[in-house]
């Protein structure tokens, strides 16, 4: 394997590791700022308040994108890996 096909490969995987965890990461972002904001505006402090909302919209979001994902990743590793790995 060169240092090309190695640097190459390596730009493909944290593309896609980029790809993949866009819709959780976005999510959790505006999760959090919608919480801070309800916070900022009633002065309710309460710690399970910020944890528990963010959790249902992850999970839920990583539930929904879980297909998405799994093909990305899947056809990443018989595209790419597999065939760098049987050396072709």
């Amino acid at each position: 394997m060169t240092e090309i096909v190695f640097y190459d490969t390596l730009r493909q995987g944290l593309w896609i590791a980029v790809i993949t965890s866009t819709p959780i990461l976005a999510v959790a972002l505006v999760a959090g700022l919608v919480v801070g904001l309800f916070q900022a505006l009633t002065s309710v402090q309460e710690m399970t308040l910020t944890f528990v909302p963010k959790l249902i919209a992850i999970v839920g979001v990583f539930w929904m994108t879980m297909g998405f994902m799994t093909d990305t990743l899947t056809s990443y590793f018989t595209t790419e890996i597999v065939p760098l790995i049987a050396g072709g």
